[in-house]
C-alpha cells in the first residue's frame, strides 16, 4: 500500500504504508535511537508529533507487555527507512505493525531517514502529513498549511484524576505532565508511596496531602502553555523537597524567572552526553525535548547551573540556592536508554530525608 510523506516545505516522500490507514497531520521529528522504539512510540512527550527513526530498520523484535511508557500513545505518525514484517524475541506479543493498528498510528516504510533527517537538521522541525497518493496531493498540502497545531499537549496526556501507587516507604507526589512509567518504576523501587496527580492541582491541595518530595515528570510541548504549573511551583518551593524531569525542568526553570526557548530540532535519542560541572562527571542520557532553557536568562541568585550538554552546551540540570530543589532536562529514568542519571533519583531520597529531618 503506497503512501506519502509530504513537508509544509513542499517536499514529498513516497514510501509503503504499515500499522493503521489514517490520514495525519503532526510535527515531524527525528530520534537517534538505535532501540526502544515501543518506549519511544509509547511517550507521551511525543504527543502530536510524526517520530522519524533514523536507525535503518525498526520492529524486529516486536512490542511486548514490559516495555510501555503509556498505555493509549498519542504521537501521530512512524517514519521508518525499513520496517521489519517478521518480530524475533522471546518477548515478543505482536509485531509493531499489529500494534500500530491498535492504536490507530499510521507508518510509513521506504522512506529516506537520512535525507529527511538532514532536511530537518538543516532547515528545523515542521508540520508533515501521512497521506494516501490518491488524494489531491494540493488540496492535502493547503490542509497541512492550513492546520494549526494544538497547544493543549499536557492537558490531552496528564490523568483527569488522581490516583494512587502504593508503597510502604516516602511519601511522593507525582504531578502527572505526561508521565513516563519508567519514573513510577525509579520510585518504587526505593519503596515509595506515591500519589499521582493532574497537571493543573493547585499547591494547597498538594501540600494538604503532606509530601515528603514532589515529583514534576516528563511532557509534551511548550512548557509556557502550562501557567498554572508554573503558579504551583512557585507556591510549594521552599515548602517541600523538588525534583524535576524534562518540562518539569522547564516549568521549576520558568517558576524561577528564567526563560525557555524552542530549538531548532531539539533532542531526541539515547546518546546525548551532560557533564556534571561541579565533579566533570559525563553522563550519556536519554532526551526528548524541542523547548530548553535560556542560560542568559537564569537568576544568579536563585538557580545554579548544574549541567550542560557536551555537543551544543545547552543547559541540562539546575539547582535552587536556597531551597532543597533540582531538575534535569535528561531522563535519568531512561527507558530506552543508558541509566547513568539514575542515581539523582537517590539524591532525591536523600534530599527528602534530610528535609525530613530538619522539620
Amino acid at each position: 500500500m503506497k503512501r506519502l510523506l509530504i513537508l509544509e516545505d513542499g517536499t514529498v516522500f513516497e514510501g509503503e504504508g504499515f500499522g493503521a490507514e489514517a490520514n495525519v497531520v503532526g510535527e515531524v521529528v527525528f530520534t537517534t535511537s538505535m532501540t526502544g522504539y515501543q518506549e519511544t512510540i509509547t511517550d507521551q512527550s511525543f504527543n502530536g508529533q510524526i517520530i522519524t527513526f533514523t536507525y535503518p530498520m525498526v520492529g524486529n523484535y516486536g512490542v511486548n507487555r514490559d516495555d510501555y511508557e503509556s498505555i493509549a500513545p498519542t504521537c501521530k505518525g512512524v517514519i521508518v527507512k525499513e520496517h521489519a514484517r517478521l518480530a524475533s524475541n522471546w518477548r515478543n506479543q505482536m509485531t509493531l505493525d499489529e500494534f500500530l493498528k491498535r492504536k490507530g498510528i499510521p507508518g510509513i516504510a521506504g522512506i529516506d531517514t537520512r535525507a529527511l533527517t538532514k532536511k530537518l537538521r538543516s532547515v528545523g522541525t515542521m508540520k508533515g502529513s501521512i497521506v494516501d497518493p490518491a488524494d489531491q496531493l494540493e488540496h492535502s498540502f493547503d490542509q497541512l498549511k492550513a492546520t494549526v497545531l494544538p497547544t493543549n499537549q499536557v492537558a490531552q496526556v496528564s490523568t483527569v484524576t488522581p490516583y494512587p501507587s502504593p508503597g510502604v516507604g516516602r511519601n511522593v507526589v507525582v504531578i502527572d505532565f505526561g508521565l513516563k512509567h519508567s519514573i513510577l518504576r525509579e520510585l518504587s523501587r526505593r519503596e515509595c508511596n506515591l500519589t499521582v496527580m493532574p497537571y493543573n492541582t493547585d499547591a494547597q491541595t498538594i501540600l494538604d496531602l503532606c509530601p515528603d518530595g514532589v515529583m514534576l515528570t516528563n511532557g509534551p510541548g511548550d512548557p509556557k502553555d502550562v501557567p498554572e504549573a508554573i503558579e504551583m511551583i512557585k507556591q510549594i518551593q521552599g515548602k517541600v523537597p523538588i525534583f524535576g524531569i524534562c518540562l518539569g525542568h522547564q516549568l521549576f526553570s520558568l517558576a524561577n524567572g528564567a526563560d525557555t526557548y524552542k530549538m531548532k530540532f531539539g533532542h531526541r535519542g539515547l546518546n546525548h552526553p551532560v557533564r556534571e560541572i561541579a565533579t566533570g562527571r559525563i553522563d550519556f542520557t536519554s532526551q526528548n525535548h524541542g523547548f530548553a532553557v535560556d542560560e542568559t536568562t537564569i537568576d544568579p541568585e536563585k538557580l545554579m547551573v548544574t549541567h550542560v550538554e557536551v555537543n551544543d552546551g545547552t543547559i541540562e540540570g539546575v539547582r535552587h540556592r536556597n531551597y532543597p530543589a533540582f531538575s534535569v532536562q535528561y531522563h535519568p529514568d531512561a527507558a530506552p536508554g543508558p541509566h547513568d542519571g539514575v542515581h539523582l533519583f537517590d539524591e532525591f531520597m536523600e534530599m527528602m530525608d534530610a528535609w525530613k529531618e530538619q522539620a
